[in-house]
């Protein structure tokens, strides 16, 4: 219970940076303590919401969250999020293993390849 308490503090922490402690949740779920992939999703977007908001209401403190122009991207990840649902709920558990393991890999080699543009001074 302990280790469950340290790493749900640290992901939290990793979540509010934007570092997507989601990910490492899943991971953390499903490879050290065994749970089910439908399972540790579903963990996952409950760990997610109190986590998103809190940094939601830091990052609009800091002035650095504009509302208006996140509403388009607001309504196409909840549009996203009922598609995903609704069509992922009969596709194979191992399919979506690969596919995000896939998709972790190719955000670790793009994090650790990209360079930031300069700016013009």
């Amino acid at each position: 219970m302990l280790i469950s308490l340290v790493m749900g503090t640290v992901l939290g922490f990793l979540s509010g940076l934007g570092i997507g402690g989601g990910s490492l949740l899943i991971l953390w779920l499903t490879l050290v303590t065994g749970m089910e992939q439908s399972a540790a999703r579903t963990v996952n977007l409950l760990f997610f919401l109190p986590a998103a908001v809190v940094a939601c209401c830091y990052r609009r403190k800091q002035g650095t969250l504009d509302i208006r122009r996140m509403l388009p991207a607001i309504a196409a990840g909840c549009l996203g999020a009922v598609l995903g649902t609704r069509l992922g709920t009969g596709l194979d558990t191992k399919l979506l293993k690969k596919g995000f393991g896939i998709l972790l890999l190719a955000t670790g080699f793009r994090e650790i390849l990209w360079k930031p543009k300069k700016k013009a001074p």
